[in-house]
């Protein structure tokens, strides 16, 4: 609308006779069938000379439903368009608002251009045809006689508009163009009285307030858009006045100026002055850096010719070269000798191993030997031994020839003393079995004994454990009374100071959070346990914002805390804000989450446990029945995996785990009331150790006893079994002289005579053997001694290989040293040529570039200056004649400024 605004100010006084075409729609019943229908359009008189702005044709292409319509020739005056519906009548006047850059909202019948294309189309195209004869065409020269309105309509919605002549040229394809066209016909799309649509038409008629109908009439004759185009020219108007006001304070100000640079031109006289010495200053400094140039390249041509006469770095790298050739002829002389020692080694293992096979086969045949040896020694011992008993058998065959008639009286003594023995062998075996019942009964008691000792020692152990971690848990407690991280263990509070120390020395990116027990606290502290038993190792645990720091936590840690027994560590970037869990927070209208019941000093903590544990995903409810009824007996809830009870007891939808706490240890609020109770279990412990011992002395005193009268016992039973054997001989003895007979005196002789000569043929062999067995004993031996010292030289090689293996270690080591040396020689030497090689390049460049300045300086100032000042002088002094200048300048403006509206007449 500014736009407009704009052109009626600026064409205020071109004055048009415009004629607006009207069009008027009849409309059929809806279910007429559109294939049946057809288009009826009249067209009148040939177009009036000099009329502008009038619709000549339109022509449409896949637009709404309609495939091809037009093109429509339209009269210079009234025209009707009648047909039945779907014949295409609305689509003429939609497109006609749609060709004219109408948007999709004015015709009433869609809400986006895509809506106007025909289905499973891409595009659509509409065709408007515009007069433009007579004095007050637009742009005559350019469109002709005719402009020709062209736009296509995508089906994503887009449009694309071109405007082309009555010769069917492209002029524009700017929407500014075709607004212009518009203005300058008088087409109004939005105005009732040109386009009046359906809508348009019911809402008027309809509508019985009176605003609506002014308003109406205001917008129809165009009384609307002349009072905003009045209120814009009287705010021009009023732009305008207050500029020329503006412009009548400035030509005061242009009088004044003129003043002050006729003052300006009369001091000019001056300013020439300071140029020529500005002048002068110039030539000087252009000579004075060739001066500086020149000593830089004299200072460079000395440091060459050091640098050249520098031969440290050769004369290192040949030292270093001979050093090296030292040590590698030491270290192949050492080579060598390992060598040969390696050599001679080699040659003595072979050997070995001969004289080891020998060794063997000859302690074979000397054990073979042994065997034989002294299986005829022992064929000799049986030997004597049987021919000791023939000998005593016929001493008593010999002594039985003066048996008496006593004979019978000793035969029937013998019988009567065995019946007796054999009385007191019965005697004696029934007092075996009731000793050996008699010590097993004493054997189960003892062990039933020890049993009941160790079950009570076990016992014992138990409750001094338990006693010993109450106290260890008071001790805690008392310390914390005055430092609360004492609970956590006695190392926290040391720990804690080498985090805060460490921090403050920047090894930490950002500070570890923790304990995690000691940074929460609980809204219900009847529920401690509960939240214990759920976060259980998490309570002692810290948290870190990256690797690095907790890379430094657990170097820490490695002071006050044994490997295995640290407490846990979880890296998660730390947030200022609690996690988004809207979506997975378990939701009960009567028990609360863990997240509920615990507030903590960082939102890190609360992140750390979500993730780490869950504790929006698990319940807290306080009675058992009723966390098993929830939890087991009906559908969870949702988002709820586990849930605990005020005892600590765990609960699962499929199981059940019950708690062995007792009592909060980290989260506990009456630290007094605790101590209280850890006094009376401690004396409670104590009361059972002391009951443990006196039944555990009790015991072993039994055992003790029970001990003593097995072995006594014991000892009986083996006494009474030597009473058994001796018996028992004696039994044998008897049966053995009674049934002797008496044996015929001379064949007894016989055998005892080729006896004899057995035994002397069997020492003949017992000999012999003795003799080749010193021989083999012998072989042995010096196959031993010859195996000793081939293994004794063996190791002697050895170790005088050890020595030379580590000298060789030491000289290969030295020399790879010196190569590393040698390197770096030759690095520095190669750097000391490419120094005096780029200080060479250097001095060229240097001189070419003291050429330039010459040049430079001699065409700044053929004569050589000799200054006496330096660079940096003549600088600070030019800069201060420019500025001084530059104020003159800035005062009283550049002299040919000054000087040319006086040279200007001229």
């Amino acid at each position: 609308m500014s736009k407009r605004k704009g052109k009626v100010i600026t064409e205020a006084t071109t004055f048009k006779s415009r004629k607006v075409a009207a069009a008027s729609i009849e409309n059929a019943p809806d279910d007429a069938n559109p294939s049946h229908q057809g288009i009826c359009s009249k067209a009148f008189a040939q177009f009036a000379t000099g009329d502008i702005g009038l619709i000549e044709s339109i022509t449409l292409k896949n637009f709404m439903c309609h495939h091809s319509l037009g093109p429509f020739q339209f009269g210079p005056n009234v025209n009707f368009i009648v047909g039945h519906n779907g014949s295409g009548k609305s689509a003429i006047l939609t497109a006609l608002i749609v060709g004219l850059g109408g948007k999709a909202t004015v015709t009433n019948r869609g809400m986006s251009l895509k809506d106007f294309v025909k289905t499973n189309e891409n595009t659509a195209d509409i065709t408007v045809k515009l007069r433009n004869r007579g004095p007050d065409a637009y742009k005559k020269d350019v469109y002709g006689d005719s402009i020709t309105i062209e736009h296509r309509l995508s089906s994503d919605g887009c449009r694309t508009c071109r405007l082309k002549s009555k010769s069917g040229h492209l002029v524009s394809n700017k929407k500014e163009e075709l607004t212009a066209i518009l203005d300058h016909f008088n087409i109004q799309l939005d105005n009732p009285v040109s386009i009046l649509s359906q809508e348009m038409s019911k809402q008027f008629l309809h509508s019985k307030s009176e605003t609506d109908k002014y308003k109406f009439f205001m917008k129809a004759t165009l009384l609307e858009q002349m009072k905003r185009d009045y209120i814009h020219i009287k705010d021009t108007k009023t732009v305008t006045r207050q500029q020329v006001e503006r412009q009548e304070e400035c030509l005061k100000d242009l009088k004044q100026e003129f003043l002050q640079k006729k003052e300006r031109y009369e001091n000019v006289a001056s300013f020439s002055d300071m140029k020529v010495v500005l002048e002068n200053l110039k030539k000087a400094m252009a000579w004075c850096l060739v001066s500086e140039k020149e000593q830089l390249l004299k200072q460079l041509k000395e440091d060459i010719e050091k640098e050249e006469n520098n031969y440290k770095p050769k004369d290192n790298l040949q030292l270093c070269q001979t050093k090296i050739i030292q040590l590698e002829k030491k270290l192949q002389c050492i080579k060598s000798k390992i060598d040969t020692l390696r050599e001679e080694q080699e040659s003595l293992s072979e050997d070995n191993v001969k004289l080891k096979e020998q060794v063997k086969s000859i302690s074979k045949a000397h054990k073979d030997q042994e065997v034989v040896y002294f299986r005829a020694l022992n064929k000799l011992k049986q030997s004597e031994q049987e021919q000791n008993l023939l000998q005593e058998k016929l001493n008593k065959a010999k002594a039985s020839k003066s048996l008496n008639s006593e004979g019978d009286s000793e035969y029937t003594k013998r019988q009567k003393s065995l019946s007796n023995l054999k009385e007191q062998l019965a005697e004696l075996e029934n007092k075996c079995t009731h000793l050996n019942q008699d010590i097993k009964n004493k054997h189960q008691a003892l062990l039933k004994g020890k049993e009941e000792r160790d079950k009570l020692r076990l016992e014992e152990r138990n409750v001094q454990a338990s006693y010993e971690s109450k106290l260890k848990r008071k001790n805690q407690l008392l310390a914390s009374r005055s430092n609360k991280l004492k609970r956590f263990g006695d190392q926290m509070p040391d720990m804690m100071s080498a985090i805060s120390e460490a921090y403050a020395t920047g090894r930490f990116l950002k500070r570890p959070v923790g304990p995690i027990g000691a940074c929460i606290s609980l809204k219900d502290a009847s529920l401690a346990v509960a939240v214990e038993c759920c976060l259980r190792s998490f309570m002692k645990g810290f948290c870190c914002d990256n690797y690095k720091d907790e890379a430094v936590l657990q170097e820490l840690m490695t002071r006050f805390y044994p490997k295995g027994n640290r407490p846990q560590i979880i890296v998660s970037p730390f947030s200022d804000k609690l996690y988004n869990i809207h979506g997975r927070k378990a939701y009960h209208p009567e028990y609360p989450s863990v997240l509920d019941i615990i507030t903590a000093t960082s939102p890190v903590i609360i992140n750390c446990l979500i993730d780490m544990r869950g504790i929006e995903s698990i319940l807290i409810i306080k009675e058992k029945d009723k966390a098993r009824r929830v939890m087991q007996h009906c559908r969870p809830p949702k988002n709820c995996r586990e849930a605990f009870t005020v005892e600590g007891d765990q609960v699962y939808p499929n199981r059940y785990y019950t708690s062995d706490f007792s009592m909060a240890k980290y989260l506990g609020g009456d630290i007094e009331t605790e101590i209280s109770m850890l006094d009376s279990d401690l004396e409670n412990y104590q009361a059972q150790l002391s009951r443990f011992q006196l039944q555990v002395n009790s015991v072993t005193e039994d055992i003790v006893n029970m001990e003593g009268n097995l072995n006594n016992t014991i000892l009986t039973m083996k006494t009474t079994l030597a009473s058994v054997n001796h018996v028992k001989a004696a039994i044998t003895d008897l049966v053995t002289a009674s049934e002797e007979q008496i044996n015929d005196i001379s064949s007894l002789e016989e055998v005892a005579q080729e006896n004899q000569q057995k035994i002397e043929a069997e020492k003949q062999s017992v000999q012999e053997a003795k003799v080749e067995l010193d021989k083999q004993r012998k072989m042995s031996e010096d196959s031993d001694s010859k195996y000793s010292s081939v293994r004794d030289r063996i190791d002697q090689l050895l170790e005088e290989m050890e020595p030379l293996k580590d000298e060789q270690l030491k000289v290969e080591t030295e020399c790879a040293k010196h190569e590393r040396s040698l390197k770096i020689l030759e690095n520095k030497v190669k750097a000391h040529e490419d120094n005096i090689e780029g200080m060479k390049n250097e001095l060229a460049q240097r001189e070419e570039e003291l050429q330039e300045y010459v040049a430079k300086a001699t065409e700044i100032s053929p004569e050589r200056q000799h200054v006496a000042g330096n660079t940096k002088s003549i600088d600070t002094e030019i800069t201060r004649l420019k500025k001084k200048i530059k104020v003159y300048e800035s005062n009283h403006g550049e002299q040919e400024q000054v000087v040319r509206p006086k040279l200007a007449p001229h």
